[in-house]
């Protein structure tokens, strides 16, 4: 996953990976973005996710199969019609 470049401003696709303590930690070097988890394999998939979010390609809505795999109904999960509770107004 880590490239090296020429132009040593441009480290998109660089991402530096290190261990401290009893976690590793994985940074973005193009974005800053950095992570850790308990293996390399986990930080590395943390970094995916975090870096998609921060370059807003995460959140899209579950399929039907995901959501059948979770055990959830796709044809009673609905939002917005119900008030939202107490704590949210």
């Amino acid at each position: 996953m880590a490239s090296s470049t020429e132009n040593e401003t441009d480290h998109e696709g660089e991402i530096r990976l290190w261990r401290e303590d009893d976690w590793w930690i994985a940074r973005d070097v193009g974005t800053g973005v950095t992570t850790q988890g308990t293996s390399r394999s986990d930080a590395l998939e943390n970094l995916d996710e975090a870096v998609a979010l921060h370059r807003g390609e995460a959140g899209r809505e579950p399929t039907d199969q995901e959501l059948l795999e979770l055990g959830i109904d796709p044809e009673e999960n609905v939002t917005g019609d119900t008030e939202p509770p107490d704590v949210l107004e």
